[in-house]
């Protein structure tokens, strides 16, 4: 199975700026929001240090692979 298998693509929904010192970060926010996602894997420092986004948490690839491990 591919990558388009798996993708949905979504439009973002627009936001209120978040991320004021990488402006281009709040489109994860807007795409994670219009998709309804359950977490937002990343490495970015910026999008990391908000630690969530309205309910929705914002982790490291390791963070993420325990927080799915738990079942939460």
């Amino acid at each position: 199975m591919g990558y388009v298998e798996l993708a949905t693509l979504v439009t973002p929904i627009p936001i209120a700026p978040t991320i004021l010192r990488d402006p281009d970060d709040d489109h994860v926010l807007a795409c994670a929001l219009a998709a309804g996602a359950d977490l937002i894997v990343s490495g970015d420092k910026h999008l990391l240090e908000i630690k969530s986004y309205q309910h929705i948490p914002i982790l490291t690839a390791a963070e993420a692979v325990k927080f799915l491990a738990a079942g939460s």
